[in-house]
């Protein structure tokens, strides 16, 4: 009796461990493309900051402009820590995150355009 006690003590503290260390089960796989040519250089963003191309930042239909995010390109892992400092894109893109191309470029979505990412909210 003793033996079968440990062993399912054992299982549940297991089952706890494992369901405690999944921190993306909640995170949702959305589209992701990228702007920053030539024609955003120095323009100002909706908060009203100069648009950087190579800096980490993005833009979101609904973030509060100054969230911090964690996107993670599900093709290849990389993660890249973005604010929100613009509104975009359009809804009728079908994507949900516009992310600079200094952005894009460290998560390797530059050359495809677009891709599928998960998005974290930080802060």
């Amino acid at each position: 009796m003793m033996k079968i006690l440990t062993t399912m003590a054992f299982a549940i503290f297991l089952c706890g461990c494992l369901q405690s260390t999944n921190v993306n089960a909640d995170l949702k796989i959305i589209k992701a493309s990228w702007y920053g040519g030539g024609e955003y250089l120095s323009r100002r963003t909706a908060n009203g900051e100069r648009f950087n191309p190579n800096g980490f930042t993005a833009a979101h239909r609904t973030l509060p402009f100054g969230t911090e995010v964690i996107v993670t390109n599900v093709h290849n892992g990389a993660k890249v820590r973005l604010k929100i400092t613009d509104r975009g894109p359009a809804k009728w893109t079908g994507r949900d995150i516009d992310l600079s191309k200094g952005a894009a470029a460290k998560i390797g979505l530059i050359e495809a355009g677009e891709g599928k990412v998960t998005m974290e909210i930080v802060k």
